[in-house]
Formats: C-alpha cells, sequence, structure tokens
C-alpha cells in the first residue's frame, strides 16, 4: 500500500491536514477531525466536493465557539 499524501495530524488546538508531498499543511485548523475531508482528498479530489467539505467543517467550527454577552 502507498503512502498516503495527504493526513490529518492532531496539533494543538484541534487538527491539521498535512500534505506528504508539498511538505507543508494544507487549508485551514480544524476543531474536529476532517475525515471525509481527507478521505476525498486522498481519493477523486473532486473540487466541488472538497469545498463542500471545507464550508461544513469551517460551519462546525464557528458553531462550536462560545458566544459573548
Amino acid at each position: 500500500m502507498s503512502r498516503r499524501r495527504y493526513v490529518a495530524q492532531g496539533v494543538p488546538g484541534g487538527y491539521r491536514i498535512w500534505d506528504n508531498r508539498g511538505r507543508r499543511w494544507w487549508g485551514d485548523l480544524y476543531e474536529l477531525c476532517p475525515d471525509d475531508l481527507v478521505a476525498e482528498l486522498n481519493g477523486q479530489a473532486d473540487p466541488a466536493r472538497i469545498t463542500a467539505l471545507m464550508k461544513r467543517y469551517r460551519a462546525q467550527k464557528r458553531q462550536v465557539r462560545p458566544k459573548r454577552g
């Protein structure tokens, strides 16, 4: 089995996606592990599906933050 290009790694504050080929972080910091997004990046890499998954994980990130007031 070949080595995966994208992997989710735990970092302080959540998860980041590491690009093994480019040797750099890809995307945002996610509070929840983006398993679906990593699977799509390593699989068919459909741009529309990747965009939808990124929007979903960003929305989850915004909902988790406590409100001021």
